[in-house]
């Protein structure tokens, strides 16, 4: 019968024997520390690490602010050993757990990492805007309607403005102004890439009867 020692050891010989299996799993991590994990990450052996991001404009109550952020925030991806590093893995500062199925740790396909690595890279230079969607409800954050609600009809991000409909004593009315004098909900970089390949280019919209035009300075 086997001793503690003797199964330990036979078991580390028989994975130093076998040859690397290194696949891409899913890293959850600390809230907006990505970047931190991913740096720790890539100082461990034999660990790869793809912490996909985009550069977006936002619109703020400060202005315009463009920075570079994640895709999908609190995420990251990480090729490895499975067996021989997931503690390692695991234990690393900024990093919370590697994404579990139950007790599976499931893992991502070489194709589908290295389709996202060439789709950012086409896009690597480009800086995305982040808008409202026709539909969405906004508020106006300056001028004479300050704090009034308003339903988005139209958005040209290649103008950096959106034509909004509000309800002036009554009347419904139509007026555009820049993006960033309207607040609205802020979006991920995942949202915001889904939405710009699901929505098609925004034609001028057909407004409804008796709807007239204001023109509000922005």
């Amino acid at each position: 019968m086997k001793t503690e020692t003797e199964v330990i050891s036979s078991r580390s010989a028989e994975l130093c024997g076998r040859p690397s299996q290194q696949l891409w799993y899913c890293i959850r991590t600390h809230n907006k520390r990505e970047h931190i994990a991913a740096a720790h990450l890539q100082q461990l052996p034999e660990v790869q690490v793809f912490n996909p991001q985009l550069r977006l404009l936002r619109c703020t109550r400060r202005g315009r602010f463009c920075n570079t952020e994640p895709l999908f925030p609190n995420y990251l991806f990480a090729r490895f050993d499975l067996e021989f590093m997931l503690e390692k893995v695991s234990c690393t500062p900024s990093v919370k757990f590697v994404l579990r199925f139950g007790g599976r740790v499931p893992e991502i396909p070489d194709a589908v990492i290295e389709d996202l690595q060439q789709r950012l890279s086409e896009v690597s230079s480009q800086v995305f805007t982040d808008a409202p969607i026709e539909g969405e409800e906004v508020e106006i954050a300056t001028g004479a309607f300050v704090g009034t609600k308003a339903l988005v009809t139209q958005v040209v991000p290649a103008k950096q403005r959106v034509r909004i409909l509000l309800d002036v004593m009554g009347r419904s009315v139509c007026t555009e102004l820049n993006l960033d004098c309207v607040l609205f909900n802020r979006r991920n970089g995942a949202q915001f890439a889904l939405k710009q390949a699901r929505t098609p280019v925004l034609q001028g919209p057909t407004l409804p009867g008796g709807v007239s035009t204001l023109q509000v300075s922005a």
